[in-house]
């Protein structure tokens, strides 16, 4: 007996990811079903070699369900979450609704795959942010091994991150700056072709913004509370893919080789770093892939114990469908829930 599997917000970015996702993986599932909100009703998305079309959100019942793998937005996770939990369906959120939730796991499973058995409480399971995600998988061996007092992280974030529209204007505007049509931001504050925009997200009464909270406390209910980190988040005129310049200060003295070396090995990380012209990962070649890349592994000789990188990881898969996919992973790898099929029968 498989597992019944929703995807809610099918038709996003991220949702086709997951479907993809979940065909590319084998997940163990004998049913699979894409919902949406009723204005993508009957839209046709793809899982393996099969078409699903899309169900109404609002009219189905979630009681014969395992799993439900949300990409909806905030407000509909909010609203329909705990409704959903509560029909005995875990919910593995992409949102940010309930990362910080206190009751709520927040989990990526090459870091904290343990923290997943705490989804009892509420039945949600949190995916954290997409710039979270690959920063964590990269720091977490790094910590194990030389404990990590302060990161300062810049990142590049890809246009994908903002939705479907995002891409859309970054796609017409590159397009009218070559056909000297006027440009118009509408996704963003500010125009994105051939343009960085040093703002994700609402700013916040300290001058961050929400997007650099996100990581600043993301890391810490993940990694270590202990852990000191500041960010700057850049929207870069890029389509997929999420890149970060991290600085690091450990406790303990640690050279290049021996980061370099604990990279190799750890789970979900790829270093590609050769000190020579294209000796390194870009966003372009990580689009599509699920590891996360790690380049430019250097000292950093101002600080004590310092050692600075490049993270580049795909920001739909591992920043979202791909990390929740392993989620429901661990659920059923190990044993934490069963197929209601199976019970019922």
């Amino acid at each position: 007996m498989g597992y019944k599997v929703a995807v809610v917000g099918a038709t996003g970015n991220v949702g086709r990811e997951m479907l993809d996702i979940l065909a590319e993986r084998g997940f163990p599932a004998d049913e699979v079903v894409a919902l949406a909100s009723s204005r993508s009703i009957g839209t046709e998305v793809s899982f393996g070699d099969k078409t699903l079309k899309t169900k109404v959100l609002e009219h189905y019942d979630f009681s014969d369900t395992d799993i439900c793998l949300m990409s909806a937005g905030g407000a509909v996770s909010k609203e329909w979450s705990p409704k959903i939990g509560a029909q005995g369906c875990v919910v593995i959120d992409n949102s940010s609704s309930w990362r910080m939730d206190p009751d709520v796991p927040l989990v990526v499973p090459e870091v904290n795959a343990d923290a997943v058995a705490g989804f009892t409480k509420k039945n949600i399971i949190a995916n954290p942010n997409c710039s979270t995600a690959q920063l964590v998988v990269a720091l977490k061996p790094l910590h194990d091994a030389f404990g990590i007092q302060r990161v300062v992280v810049s990142t590049y974030q890809s246009v994908s991150g903002a939705g479907k529209d995002a891409m859309d204007e970054l796609f017409s505007q590159t397009r009218a700056v070559f056909v000297t049509d006027p440009i118009e931001p509408k996704k963003f504050p500010k125009r994105i072709a051939f343009n960085l925009i040093p703002q994700i997200d609402v700013f916040m009464e300290d001058g961050f913004t929400k997007e650099e909270w996100k990581m600043m406390a993301e890391t810490k209910k993940i990694l270590d509370p202990k852990i000191k980190l500041t960010a700057t988040c850049v929207r870069v005129p890029v389509f997929i893919a999420h890149s970060e310049a991290v600085n690091i200060e450990f406790e303990k003295p640690v050279t290049a080789d021996e980061a370099r070396d604990i990279l190799r090995e750890a789970p979900g990380c790829l270093v590609i770093d050769k000190r020579e012209p294209g000796g390194y990962i870009t966003p372009y070649e990580a689009a599509g892939e699920d590891a996360t890349y790690i380049s430019r592994i250097r000292e950093d000789a101002t600080v004590e114990n310092g050692i600075a990188m490049w993270i580049v990881s795909d920001n739909l898969r591992k920043g979202a469908a791909l990390n929740a996919v392993q989620i429901a992973e661990v659920l059923v790898n190990r044993k934490l829930i069963q197929p209601k099929a199976a019970k019922a029968a």
